[in-house]
């Protein structure tokens, strides 16, 4: 394998393609959004909406609906799969999640959410992919990779 610059790029300048584990299987292109911080699904997300509405979160007000939800881990109370859940049941839900750390609350609520799931890639997602990066995720195979990237911001 080819060393790895520090912001995820090779060498070449290519992104790597990033392998973790699928959870729930299927294959999205999509939209990236992109946060360091947890997401908490009770108080943390508006299931009706798609929109992440804990104060203090950095994507705060923004809808993830149809789009590759990128971040850290789940937090909060075990009922977090249950309001990804709900987000499916609404219409509402991303269209895959790539998730850094593995745990049950978070491995539950990528089945219950029934949207393309990887977690534990490397090199870390987070470090790889920026918001509105055009992002392929395959939850059969557990890769995600990088199909075009978001024009830089102004």
């Amino acid at each position: 394998m080819s060393a790895q610059k520090p912001s995820g790029q090779t060498p070449s300048g290519q992104t790597p393609v990033m392998r973790g584990r699928g959870i729930t299987p299927g294959v999205v292109v999509a939209e990236a959004l992109v946060t360091r911080d947890g997401i908490s699904g009770w108080g943390g997300i508006d299931s009706s909406n798609g929109t992440i509405v804990e104060r203090r979160h950095e994507l705060v007000g923004q809808c993830f609906t149809g789009k590759v939800l990128v971040f850290p881990s789940a937090k909060g109370s075990s009922g977090w799969s249950g309001h990804f859940q709900a987000t499916r049941l609404m219409g509402t839900a991303p269209a895959a999640m790539v998730i850094s750390v593995m745990t049950t609350k978070a491995a539950l609520g990528a089945i219950v959410t029934r949207v393309p799931t990887v977690i534990a890639a490397d090199p870390d997602p987070i470090d790889v992919i920026r918001t509105g990066d055009l992002v392929r995720v395959d939850g059969d195979a557990g890769t995600v990779e990088i199909v075009s990237r978001a024009a830089p911001a102004a």
